[in-house]
This record gives structure tokens, C-alpha cells and sequence, in this order.
């Protein structure tokens, strides 16, 4: 009995795992779409800066808090690295820091997309296992 609850619990998991690949690029893509429309909701553009900063803020602290458990692999941890070093000239580009000129308030929409467009790019060509990917949405989703 044992045995077919541990094998039927095993074939769950690799048929979800499939779905679960397309869908957590996706759901990172969407945090920052959604980051994105909160922006151009509102006119106000200290407001706009604050959506954009905690929305840089919130993947940084997952990002931080998945690269740092011990079971994440090396490949993973550079994957993720990599992710951390895109969102900081993202948020230094920003609040026009590190050399960055700062975007203008007249440019926040605009910004906001292109942080939407960077993060789909960020994701086809940086690889990062499943495992992380799943905890890195579990993070923000907890985090938000």
C-alpha cells in the first residue's frame, strides 16, 4: 500500500512538473505586469517610483532568500545571481544611481514595460531549475 501511495505521488509530480515550467516564468512575468499596470493606474508619479521600488524590492528579498538555502544548486545560485544583478540595474537605473541617469517622471509608464520586456528576456535566457523557480513565486507571492 505504501508503495503505490510513494509511486503515484512520484507520477504526480512529474506530470505537473510540466505545466508548473511553462506556468512559473509566466508568474514572475506577471508580478512585474501587474507592478506595471499599478503604475500607469495612478498619475502620481512619487507613487509610481514607490510601486516600482517595492516591486524590485519584494523579487530581491526572494530572490536573496531562495539563493541562500542550502539544497539550491550552484547552477542555480549563478542563475539566480544573474537575475539579482538585471533587477539592481533596473532599480539603480531607477533612482538614477551607479552611473544611471534617473528615468524621468514623464518616463515611469514607459519604464515599467520595458522592466515587463526585460524580465520575459531575463527568463528565456537565464536557466534556473524548477525547484527554485517554484520557491522564488512562493517568496514573492508570501512576501506581497
Amino acid at each position: 500500500m505504501k508503495l503505490q501511495i510513494t509511486l503515484g505521488t512520484i507520477a504526480m509530480i512529474f506530470i505537473m512538473a510540466f505545466p508548473a515550467v511553462a506556468g512559473g516564468t509566466g508568474e514572475l512575468q506577471k508580478y512585474f505586469s501587474d507592478a506595471a499596470a499599478k503604475v500607469k493606474a495612478t498619475n502620481n508619479p512619487i507613487e509610481k517610483r514607490e510601486i516600482l521600488n517595492n516591486s524590485f524590492i519584494n523579487m530581491s528579498k526572494a530572490l536573496n532568500t531562495v539563493q541562500n538555502l542550502p539544497f539550491i544548486s550552484e547552477n542555480d545560485r549563478a542563475g539566480i545571481n544573474n537575475l539579482k544583478t538585471k533587477l539592481q540595474e533596473k532599480q539603480d537605473e531607477l533612482s538614477g544611481s551607479n552611473g544611471f541617469v534617473r528615468v524621468s517622471d514623464g518616463q515611469l509608464n514607459t519604464f515599467s514595460d520595458y522592466v515587463v520586456q526585460s524580465s520575459e528576456q531575463a527568463f528565456e535566457v537565464i536557466t534556473i531549475s524548477l525547484v527554485a523557480l517554484l520557491l522564488i513565486i512562493l517568496i514573492v507571492i508570501l512576501i506581497v
